[in-house]
């Protein structure tokens, strides 16, 4: 029986899952919002919203905690000297989980989790060149 067990498993072992999380809230602190099943958007926001929380309070062993998780530096840096003092004053919720509908391969639910007040920046799209023969 499996009282009070409330993690997502994801049909994944212990070491993959993991490794998943990791990956994923590194990712997610990286660029602010990523696309992913609506499972797995749901199992890594309380890991996102627990490192944020650490990330609030600029100390030396909160900044070994976070190294620990996530496996980039240049993100554990962005963690506390960006995403920190942004959240300051907030007392939690600082992701939004967005649903985008089934995914056209397995029909799997996808989702979008970003931290709040990400601000979205769109590509610039390349000029297309005239050709030559389509001027004539």
């Amino acid at each position: 029986m499996r009282h009070q067990v409330k993690r997502y498993q994801l049909r994944r072992n212990t070491s993959h899952r993991r490794a998943l999380l990791r990956n994923l809230t590194t990712s997610l602190l990286e660029k602010e919002r990523v696309t992913t099943t609506l499972a797995k958007a749901k199992a890594t926001r309380p890991v996102a919203e627990k490192l944020i929380t650490i990330g609030k309070k600029d100390t030396l062993s909160g900044r070994r905690r976070a190294l620990g998780y996530i496996t980039k530096e240049s993100v554990v840096q962005k963690l506390f000297t960006e995403l920190g003092p942004r959240f300051k004053e907030r007392p939690g919720g600082y992701t939004r989980i967005v649903k985008l509908g089934l995914r056209s391969g397995d029909g799997a639910q996808m989702a979008m989790i970003e931290l709040l007040g990400a601000v979205y920046k769109k590509k610039a799209k390349k000029k297309e060149k005239i050709s030559p023969k389509a001027g004539k």
